[in-house]
């Protein structure tokens, strides 16, 4: 078998997330079903993450195998493109070694969560407005408490089946976008808990707001508890910005 990484990217706001769910349209199953018709067979396909309802990407990365060579990849990603509705695009289709894993190989992702403090009917499905203007630089010093800690179980979601809340972060910080009135929060991490970016930007939120000084922000990391975070920001204006692998998968 011959195992292929698919680079590409999607507007989210008609899917319920990218993974397969039993009732609603997703990001995975419109993949597969393309896939599958263009190469007569069922194919299955493993994303770097499981973007949730509502998210974009920009760059999302996933794998899957096939019986023989493809040879010519590029006719592929045309066909695709072609095949897949207007708010998926396919960037490139590569090879990879057959051990090469969409998710578990991924050494880190970046994500980006946009504000707004002005009204704009061009994108406000894409950017969350908030009322008043919090203090960023305030939000900025709060970020620099998450390279202090790994355990990031005060922002995941409850219930979750996965084995660890540990997680690195490398970067995470608020810019202003130009001359607009738009702010972007982007984060990286070597991997991420499920809503953790909304939770972190959230709390964050708080922070900007006056209503949680950084200490008292320490302290929600600390708590371990989810119930002392902020609420979670709307997903449509969360995008998956970047996945990176080591080269080695891809000499193929």
């Amino acid at each position: 078998m011959k195992r292929y990484f698919i680079y590409l990217g999607y507007n989210g706001k008609n899917f319920c997330g990218w993974q397969i769910q039993p009732n609603g349209a997703t990001v995975q199953q419109s993949i597969e079903t393309a896939l599958s018709t263009l190469l007569r067979k069922p194919v299955s396909v493993v994303g770097a993450g499981r973007t949730d309802a509502g998210v974009h990407a920009r760059l999302m990365v996933a794998h899957f195998d096939w019986e023989d060579t493809i040879e010519d990849l590029a006719f592929l990603t045309k066909k695709m493109n072609r095949l897949l509705p207007k708010d998926i695009a396919i960037y490139q289709i590569v090879p990879v070694i057959p051990e090469a894993h969409a998710r578990f190989d991924a050494t880190s992702r970046t994500y980006k969560y946009y504000v707004t403090t002005q009204k704009d009917p061009f994108n406000y499905d894409f950017v969350y407005r908030i009322s008043g203007k919090p203090d960023f630089e305030q939000m900025n010093e709060a970020c620099k408490v998450l390279f202090d800690y790994v355990d990031f179980t005060s922002f995941s979601k409850l219930h979750t089946d996965v084995k660890t809340n540990i997680c690195h972060i490398y970067r995470a910080g608020w810019e202003k976008e130009g001359d607009s009135d738009v702010w972007v929060f982007t984060i990286r991490a070597d991997r991420f808990l499920r809503n953790m970016v909304r939770a972190i930007v959230g709390t964050l939120l708080e922070v900007g707001r006056g209503k949680l000084s950084i200490e008292g922000f320490r302290k929600v990391i600390e708590s371990k508890n989810r119930c002392d975070a902020g609420t979670s920001v709307p997903g449509q204006a969360l995008y998956l910005v970047d996945v990176t692998y080591p080269e080695h998968l891809f000499n193929s």
